[in-house]
């Protein structure tokens, strides 16, 4: 018999509106998520205390766990915290740090998880992975997709432009990382999965032919359905695949060789993503890639983010060696170093004029 439909996993709320946290708790009690509002929160312990005040009252059985950092460690230490609760879920309820923290305590304490995202700097909101440092550098760990999503459009516009601009690269690289699948795809056989591929490159597509900027209600809706549909793209495919290609292992790179002056993901794998497509010979893409970034005050060249050449060189020298086996247009053209040396050339001066 032929298999005639798949489950997708994905969250079973997204709500993504202006003032959508004011019903927070409604949301909770009325999907059957909490009907009694026992629940463990995540939070920071900076602007997480303005968050536990306006919503503690409303509920009363919530206990409130800060979040030391956004390391193993401390994703370790919140979930061993939380074990002896008898909760009905977790809540993250703040930045990436604190959610991918959350995801990984809920997932080790067998619990669904409700991300609450305050700000959109990258899409690991929605992802079925947490991403948190390690002795090693950083480390990505295998959970459930969020059980709901909920993010406020009027909070995301109180948090510092920058998480939004880092947002905005990290979406648009989706394009980038899905011609990389293809790559993989064509010249090794690697099996793609089409409507993973789909959701993605859409996702991305959308955020890079918006016209809006950061300060645009509709723009920021666009650009959060993008984080959330990029996160599901990775729960359908299996793998990060969908959405980390060349601009990723370039980011990496930056985080590993320079882990002191790297810039946001999203800035790092937007750049990425722009060279990797200039790589790639299709100019049309890279021109327009860097002119949205450009127009979102995102980096398109490395000394945009206090890095020189010979620094963005040994960068790209470098990034293969932070996937191994991902197979990407840095391995198809496996370029020397005075290669890249010429190809970054030609990139700069194309995305200068």
């Amino acid at each position: 018999m032929p298999v005639l439909t798949r489950l997708i996993p994905s969250p079973v709320v997204v709500d993504i509106r202006p003032g959508a946290l004011d019903g927070l708790a409604g949301l909770l009690a009325d999907q059957r998520i909490s009907s009694n509002g026992k629940l463990a929160f995540a939070i920071s312990g900076g602007s997480g205390a303005a968050l536990r005040e306006r919503f503690a009252p409303e509920l009363p059985n919530a206990d409130w766990y800060e979040v030391g950092g956004g390391t193993i460690d401390d994703a370790i230490k919140l979930a061993d915290a939380m074990k002896s609760g008898r909760y009905d879920a977790v809540v993250g309820l703040g930045g990436g740090k604190i959610i991918d923290c959350a995801k990984f305590a809920a997932a080790r304490i067998g619990l669904p998880l409700v991300a609450v995202a305050t700000n959109l700097s990258h899409d690991g909101l929605c992802s079925p992975v947490a991403t948190l440092d390690n002795d090693a550098g950083r480390g990505s760990y295998g959970v459930p997709n969020p059980i709901a999503v909920v993010i406020d459009l009027d909070v995301i516009r109180e948090a510092p432009a920058r998480f939004v601009r880092s947002g905005i690269g990290d979406a648009i690289s989706n394009i980038s990382a899905v011609r990389d699948w293809e790559l993989g795809h064509e010249v090794r056989g690697e099996d793609i999965d089409g409507l993973a591929a789909a959701i993605a490159r859409q996702a991305g597509e959308a955020v890079l032919r918006h016209p809006g900027d950061v300060g645009d209600d509709s723009f920021l809706q666009v650009l959060a359905e993008g984080l959330v549909l990029t996160g599901i793209s990775m729960s359908v495919a299996g793998d990060s695949r969908p959405a980390s290609g060349a601009c990723h292992e370039i980011n990496h790179a930056f985080d590993l060789l320079f882990p002191k002056r790297a810039a946001s993901h999203g800035e790092q794998c937007g750049l990425g993503a722009a060279f990797a497509t200039h790589l790639r010979g299709d100019a049309e893409t890279a021109g327009l890639m860097a002119e949205v970034l450009k127009r979102h005050g995102l980096p398109v060249l490395p000394t945009d983010i206090g890095f020189d050449e010979d620094e963005f060189l040994k960068v790209v020298e470098y990034a293969p060696q932070t996937r191994p086996g991902r197979y990407t247009i840095l391995e198809h053209l496996d370029l020397s170093t005075d290669q890249i040396r010429d190809a970054y050339a030609d990139y700069a001066q194309a995305v200068s004029s």
